[in-house]
């Protein structure tokens, strides 16, 4: 016999945790004494590269973003884009703005090796 079935929400508010808890592991390497600026410009490509998720960390958090304006053009009111437009914006923003800028800070930090 199985325990009851998680909800949406439940399984939404489990898998943030997670996420925080990785990514609070990344902010205590990043404060760490020890960390030089080879190692730093490492760490910010991590967040940045091609990796387990196509396009890096930034580049999955702009997906789900994503995701949710699609949803939300789907369902919102009157279609008029209140809720999907911020969405897209904020997408666009993680990998424009936010994702640039991580580049540009590896590079700054190891230029033959980062980004």
């Amino acid at each position: 016999m199985t325990g009851p079935r998680r909800t949406r929400i439940e399984r939404v508010r489990a898998s943030v945790g997670i996420a925080s808890l990785a990514l609070q592991q990344i902010e205590d390497d990043l404060r760490a004494d020890d960390v030089d600026q080879e190692e730093l410009a490492a760490i910010l490509g991590e967040l940045i590269e091609d990796t387990d998720p196509p396009g890096g960390f930034l580049a999955a958090v702009a997906q789900l973003l994503t995701a949710a304006a699609c949803r939300a053009e789907q369902i919102e009111p009157d279609r008029d884009g209140d809720a999907s437009c911020p969405l897209h914006e904020a997408a666009a923003l993680i990998t424009d703005d936010a994702g640039q800028r991580l580049i540009w800070s590896a590079r700054a930090l190891h230029p033959q090796g980062a980004g």
